[in-house]
């Protein structure tokens, strides 16, 4: 197994691919550590190079954006008994086929539950407030002066903030967006009850349309799964108040593209 390869041989014996540029004082640890071949170009891998990848190294680092299918895990003569994962999800690699052929599969736990929540605020703000709009019109040179209706948008401060999914991230949004905007805090995941949220005033709603109804602001931080995928539809969308807003720093796959579209052609 992985442990005893690395033990029975010279570290410098392992090798590795790192499929896109990483921060440069962890490719030089690599490069000191092990046989490492880095993307020098950070470029994506097409599914042929990652296949040729997992025949001739022993163990591949990607990240959350190469697609290890089932199909690259499957190929003839793999070698690679690694996945390094560069991110904390995992939706990228199928786990169930790795398992079947004995890889072991890492990601980078706990990492980003400050950071990925900080972007929720920025995106929240930033569309309740207009700023890319404001920006994009500025640039363009469009702006003639201010005006009382122009471009007005709406504060955060005292509405409610739906989080759909309470893991860490939504946790760490939820703390800054009460704490920070006096934003009243609804939630929907099955997995955790309000009286389990250490100093943090959150009310749990019975569904998901509960939430969406009741809502100024939606914010996603659900897993992507067979359960959630496709989550936010046309007909969930509909149950949203008009002047609602949705933030999504969860997996794309959880809304409907096309119904989203959809949704706003007909002012939903």
């Amino acid at each position: 197994n992985f442990g005893e390869r690395t033990c029975n041989h010279n570290m410098k014996d392992f090798k590795i691919l790192v499929t896109r540029k990483w921060p440069k004082s962890v490719e030089d640890k690599l490069k000191d550590t092990f046989t490492t071949t880095l993307n020098e170009n950070d470029e994506p891998l097409s599914e042929d190079q990652l296949i040729d990848v997992m025949q001739n190294y022993d163990a591949i680092l990607p990240t959350v954006t190469d697609k290890i299918n089932r199909s690259v895990i499957n190929c003839s003569d793999r070698s690679v008994k690694f996945i390094g994962n560069f991110g904390v999800g995992f939706n990228n690699i199928d786990i169930n086929a790795a398992k079947e052929n004995n890889i072991i599969v890492t990601n980078t736990p706990e990492v980003l539950t400050d950071c990925t929540a900080d972007i929720a605020m920025l995106l929240m703000l930033g569309v309740a407030r207009r700023a890319s709009e404001g920006e994009f019109h500025v640039r363009k040179k469009e702006w003639s002066g201010w005006r009382p209706t122009h471009m007005m948008g709406t504060k955060i401060t005292g509405k409610t903030l739906g989080l759909i999914g309470m893991g860490r991230i939504a946790q760490a949004m939820a703390h800054k967006a009460y704490h920070g905007f006096k934003m009243e805090i609804l939630f929907y995941d099955p997995y955790v009850k309000s009286e389990n949220l250490d100093n943090l005033k959150a009310s749990s709603c019975h569904s998901v349309e509960e939430l969406l109804s009741k809502s100024d602001f939606v914010s996603l931080h659900c897993p992507s799964t067979k359960e959630t995928q496709g989550l936010i539809n046309y007909e969930s969308l509909k149950k949203m108040k008009e002047s609602a807003y949705l933030i999504n720093t969860a997996r794309g796959d959880i809304v409907v593209e096309s119904d989203l579209v959809k949704a706003l052609k007909d002012n939903v």
